[in-house]
């Protein structure tokens, strides 16, 4: 297990940079915002057809770009043309916003998985973000929902922190992945194969006996997705620090 740097948790982390108008979620504008604000900051990767990992949420384009198909079926340089809906910028590339936060605050990178139903992975995504974030220096952690991607960003960057991206996984929740997976992973049996260093883990989940058992053990966890001071004040009751939007965790 490699440990998350000194300070990773000393503050609230901003849900896909600090995003609002003008500055659309995992955008440039989102990210330096959260940088001028001090605060931490969790983005998410997926990648395009030639495998650059780009800063992303979703699996399809039209959510924030208004375009059709995957990410993954445009090249990076047609992703970095596309605008994102409520600003002027388009999809930054991962290696772009490294350049951006240049360590000044905590990294949170999620990698999407890329099975539809958190198995088995090729590994290219995972590859190909270790690469980008070789020799990157400031505090960073890779995580994901799916222990495969997990297991194989260990592979491809062991130096890295890691960690598990965790919930309940209801069904109701998690339409297309299997009730047998979705129980598998609301026990959390990953961390030792892993080697994850923590747990991100759903702030409404909090009070499940796993977590009490994670955090026994020595792990940090942290919570998403809080959305205001009630919920971050409940949150911290249990977990080590929040990822926050909407409002001003100060």
């Amino acid at each position: 297990m490699t440990p998350l740097p000194e300070g990773f948790l000393a503050r609230p982390f901003a849900h896909r940079g600090l995003h609002g108008p003008e500055r659309p979620e995992n955008s440039r504008a989102a990210v330096r915002a959260a940088v001028a604000a001090g605060r931490g900051i969790e983005i998410d990767l997926q990648p395009s057809s030639e495998g650059v990992p780009m800063v992303f949420h979703d699996r399809d384009l039209a959510r924030m770009t208004g375009q059709t198909g995957p990410v993954r079926g445009r090249t990076a340089a047609e992703l970095g043309a596309m605008r994102l809906e409520g600003g002027d910028e388009g999809i930054p590339t991962f290696a772009e916003v490294l350049e951006i936060v240049a360590g000044r605050v905590p990294l949170a990178v999620e990698i999407k998985d890329q099975s539809g139903e958190m198995g088995p992975t090729d590994g290219a995504l995972e590859r190909a973000a270790a690469a980008a974030a070789r020799g990157y220096d400031g505090p960073i952690a890779f995580m994901s929902f799916n222990p495969h991607a997990v297991a194989a960003v260990a592979e491809a960057a062991p130096d890295v922190p890691r960690g598990l991206i965790t919930c309940a996984f209801r069904p109701e929740h998690w339409e297309g992945l299997p009730a047998a997976r979705a129980a598998e992973l609301a026990r959390i049996g990953d961390l030792a194969r892993t080697g994850a260093a923590f747990v991100s883990h759903g702030h409404r989940d909090l009070a499940m006996p796993r977590v009490a058992e994670v955090k026994a053990a020595g792990l940090p966890i942290l919570t998403w997705t809080v959305r205001t001071p009630q919920e971050a004040a409940a949150a911290l009751a249990i977990a080590d620090q929040i990822t926050f939007e909407g409002f001003d965790p100060s």
